[in-house]
């Protein structure tokens, strides 16, 4: 299994090939259509209908909500020491997140009007959680304390339920984050059937958190009925580094990533053929010792390691994939950030595997993937408010503006639009007359 590309025609060939991982059409849409077509038609029904098709689970759907007795034994189950590590990650989270809340904002112009800007949260969103190869109550975290912050009040979790029953570290994180309610669904049907509202489900207003393929696509072709974070793919990691990286600690990196799914990408970049070599042989050593080798040895296969000649033409390769993680593994690696235009999240250093971002920085770890960080941004409270535009004219902005205004109209031929100024400027008018007389 070659990884190793130094020459130039092959790293432009793979940059090329990967630079536009999403594409506008998926093989799986015709199959997601068809359970939300079933979903839309049949409520419930069409939900408890696939829940036992794909997950085995035979669930009324009354039983959808988990009770709060439910929620609460749950919870008693989970280790001190789970709990304790979800404690500091949900207060790290939290103290991020307060940094970067918007407020409402208003001023006068110079013709006394008010503008601003009036900043509501959403009303109701959904936190989905997978629960397919793994369990991640970090995602939990990561979906809903942004909410919290933002002032979101009813938060919503879906995750998969195994024989009905979620992780007790998933519940955990759910408390701990400021969820108002838990449910015991999956998929494409529990996507579709929060979008759409059931007698069971709520409407929600947005639906974020990591997901598989079906997931991703539901998500996508249900935007604009429902907001979403993100179009998510496969997790992925570029990593730039020099001789001051350990390499063990690169190949690992690499292979954090690649256990995620066998779709998932990791490429890595130097300046040295020797140390190509040497990390490539480590990867592959690692590799096959894994727990999880049957999903890294198919990942392997879109992974690549390039040798280039300075950093400056590592972080040009990067800016085109516009990689969800982009690690700097190299003596001095702050001088590179201002070069970098295009990543979900940046870790600089050889102390600042992407882990930490996963866990316990405080950044969020929902990121874009598949090329959309080149407009797709890292979730955050921005994603769970609404802005909405004041303006309040007085009598002299009217009449300072108003000609203008009646003339932009009638140039764009909406005539209706100039009337609506212009009569309102020919009663200020015979007001003022009136006044003078």
């Amino acid at each position: 299994m070659g990884l190793l590309k130094f020459r130039k025609t092959d790293i432009k060939r793979y940059v090329e090939k990967w630079s536009f991982r999403i594409g506008y059409r998926s093989i799986y849409e015709e199959a997601v259509l068809e359970i939300i077509d079933k979903v839309l038609r049949e409520g419930d029904k069409a939900i408890a209908f696939y829940t036992k098709k794909f997950d085995g689970v035979n669930l009324e759907p009354k039983r959808f909500k988990l009770t709060d007795e439910e929620w609460e034994r749950g919870i008693k189950s989970l280790e001190p020491q789970m709990k304790e590590v979800i404690d500091i990650t949900a207060n790290r989270l939290e103290n991020y997140y307060k940094k970067t809340v918007y407020n409402s904002w208003f001023s006068y112009d110079e013709f006394g009007n008010l503008l601003g800007v009036k900043i509501s949260p959403l009303k109701r969103i959904l936190v989905y959680a997978p629960g397919g190869k793994a369990i991640y109550p970090s995602s939990v975290l990561m979906g809903a304390i942004p909410a919290k912050i933002a002032g979101v009040k009813e938060i919503m979790l879906t995750s998969p339920s195994k024989n009905g029953n979620i992780s007790p570290a998933v519940l955990y994180a759910a408390r701990k984050a400021g969820v108002t309610a838990v449910y015991r669904l999956g998929g494409v049907q529990a996507i579709a059937g929060f979008a759409f509202g059931t007698r069971n489900l709520p409407k929600v207003d947005k639906i974020v958190g990591p997901g598989n393929v079906y997931v991703a696509t539901a998500k996508k072709i249900l935007f604009g009925k429902v907001d979403i974070d993100m179009i998510a793919g496969p997790s992925e990691v570029f990593i730039i580094f020099d001789e001051s990286a350990d390499l063990n600690h690169v190949a690992f990196d690499m292979l954090s990533q690649l256990e995620h799914d066998e779709q998932a990408l990791a490429i890595a970049v130097t300046f040295s053929g020797p140390e190509a070599k040497e990390l490539e042989e480590i990867l592959l050593r690692e590799a096959k010792k894994s727990e999880r080798w049957k999903i890294i040895e198919k990942s392997l296969r879109n992974s690549a390691i390039m040798i280039v000649d300075t950093p400056l033409d590592a972080v040009s390769i990067a800016n085109q994939i516009a990689p969800e993680h982009l690690e700097i593994c190299i003596k001095e690696p702050f001088w590179l950030l201002p070069y970098i235009e295009n990543a979900g999240a940046v870790f600089l250093g050889n102390n600042t595997p992407e882990a930490v971002g996963d866990y316990m920085a405080g950044p969020n770890h929902i990121l874009p993937t598949g090329g959309t960080a080149r407009f797709f941004s890292p979730l955050g409270v921005e994603d769970f408010i609404k802005r909405t535009s004041v303006i309040s004219f007085t009598r002299e902005g009217l009449k300072s503006l108003g000609d203008k205004i009646s003339y932009f109209a009638r140039y764009e031929g909406l005539f209706a639009h100039a009337k609506s100024v212009e009569t309102r400027l020919m009663k200020v008018e015979n007001e003022d007359q009136e006044d003078f007389e």
